[in-house]
């Protein structure tokens, strides 16, 4: 060959690599993305979020290197009821499977199907429940999944890892690790066991007893063993040189699995942990007091990977408070409380300052789920209800008929004890409340059935009632909000 021309041709080649490495240089990389749930973790029983007698050190070190939120809420504290929220960025009442177990419908757009759809690997280990019996349209958003407890691990957690290692190098990733810690029964009480009941902080609504401690740090070694794998999953990102290209978020799908937690409005059961760390994006040891609800992962989710959320999701966005975590987001929080076990309808809505909320079935105490009713916590509870030396916190799950209304300030009463529903002074706000709520009911076609299901368990005993049992009317079904993608108020 001519060296004129071979030379041209060299020079040639030479700068179409360098025109594409160029353009590939200009064009950012997709960042990872490593999602993790916990089961039952209520949002102050980690370190970072000032509880002193747990050992979460792998937690409180993704929040000393990323962003903490304040005031991140659930729109459900129940389990598959929120999961299914989640993974929409839709209400509870819009997914079609607002109660406990309800199959998510067909309908319904997941956000990590749609990651899929623009080149993502997708992958979901540990617990899956989705609602229903089966595996559900959640099955089509991920490439690779384990939903075997048996194959998972006690905690959940046995895959994580595995999956990381196991995922091709191609391709930008979105792993889905959910850890069946720390809801009942307990499994961690022999894993690498740290917490003591001297160490438990017992909330005011709880009995401070030998039995409701000792419920308390197997709970707290459930957390714990949770926080071990977080450590692990990130050690994996370093070990494969990727975790400064990888975005960890960490939450949690409700309440810890106590009376007056669970399944309740309240703080105690909607607030939740949400931890994001995202290396030169995020500064190290920020927090945000913004209010944010779960349903604006999915577009922030989406965002972070340069898609554009479509207009089935209700949330928005919150990118900008990795920047800017000083300003504020939401106005308002929105939270309800449908069938878990027992039959239930309760909406509230929440701004940084009031919580208003309303009950459709005050006939009913409150306990909480079937599993909390068990729990040694609520059986020394009830001993000592019965022996009449509760204090007025510790008796209000036992109040019946229960107030239909009911407002606090949740910045002077931060574990809503001082019901001010019925005080003049707050009679506006209380007003104002009740019709923002009212909106939000209307525009996002949230009903509230007559024939509601039924309870399940015994309200007393937590025994499974057989005879009789049968689904009600869903929250909405009749209006068709799984169909509806009206946002309501923000």
């Amino acid at each position: 060959m001519n060296i004129r021309i071979k030379l041209f041709l060299l020079g040639f080649l030479a700068l179409i690599a360098f025109s594409c490495n160029s353009k590939k240089a200009n064009v950012p990389e997709k960042p990872n993305i490593v999602f993790i749930i916990g089961d039952d973790v209520g949002w102050n029983d980690l370190g970072c979020y000032g509880n002193e007698g747990i050992k979460t050190p792998n937690i409180d070190k993704l929040a000393a290197e990323g962003l903490l939120f304040n005031n991140a809420f659930l729109t459900a504290s129940s389990c598959s009821p929120s999961r299914c929220s989640i993974i929409t960025g839709r209400y509870p009442h819009n997914t079609g499977a607002a109660e406990l177990h309800s199959p998510l419908p067909d309908n319904q757009v997941l956000f990590p199907e749609i990651l899929k759809a623009h080149g993502y690997y997708t992958a979901q280990a540990g617990k899956w429940h989705f609602g229903g019996g089966g595996l559900g349209p959640a099955v089509r958003a991920f490439d690779r999944k384990s939903v075997s407890r048996k194959d998972n691990g006690d905690g959940g957690e046995d895959m994580w890892v595995k999956f990381l290692r196991e995922r091709p190098g191609d391709k930008p990733f979105f792993m889905w690790f959910a850890s069946y810690d720390s809801h009942r029964p307990w499994g961690a009480d022999q894993f690498q066991v740290t917490n003591t009941p001297e160490d438990v902080w017992v909330p005011e609504f709880l009995f401070d007893g030998e039995k409701t401690r000792g419920d308390l740090t197997s709970y707290y070694n459930e957390i714990t063993r949770l926080d071990y794998f977080v450590g692990e999953v990130e050690k994996e990102l370093k070990r494969q040189g990727i975790v400064e290209n990888t975005i960890i978020m960490m939450t949690s799908d409700n309440g810890r699995p106590f009376p007056r937690c669970k399944t309740r409005v309240y703080d105690s059961g909607m607030k939740t942990p949400l931890l994001i760390k995202w290396p030169g994006h995020i500064g190290k040891g920020k927090a945000t007091d913004a209010l944010v609800s779960v349903i604006d992962l999915a577009p922030t989710i989406l965002d972070l990977a340069g898609i554009q959320a479509g207009p089935t999701f209700q949330g928005r966005s919150f990118k900008d408070l990795f920047a800017h975590p000083e300003h504020e987001f939401r106005d308002y929080i929105f939270s309800e409380h449908n069938w878990h076990d027992y039959e239930a309808y309760e909406r509230q809505v929440r701004t940084k300052k009031f919580m208003y909320l309303i009950n459709e079935r005050p006939q009913f105490d409150s306990w909480g789920p079937a599993d909390a009713v068990v729990s040694p916590s609520m059986r020394e509870l009830y001993v000592e209800y019965k022996n009449g030396v509760l204090n007025e916190h510790q008796m209000d799950i036992f109040i019946k008929p229960r107030p239909e209304e009911e407002l606090f300030d949740c910045i002077s009463d931060p574990f809503q004890f001082v019901n001010l529903a019925s005080d003049p002074e707050y009679k506006d706000q209380k007003q104002k409340l009740a019709k923002v709520l009212k909106k939000w009911q209307t525009e996002t076609g949230d009903t509230c059935p007559e024939h509601l299901t039924p309870d399940h368990f015994d309200r007393i005993t937590g025994e499974r009632l057989f005879e009789g049992f049968h689904w009600g009317e869903m929250p909405g079904a009749s209006l068709g909000a799984d169909t509806i993608t009206a946002p309501g108020p923000f």
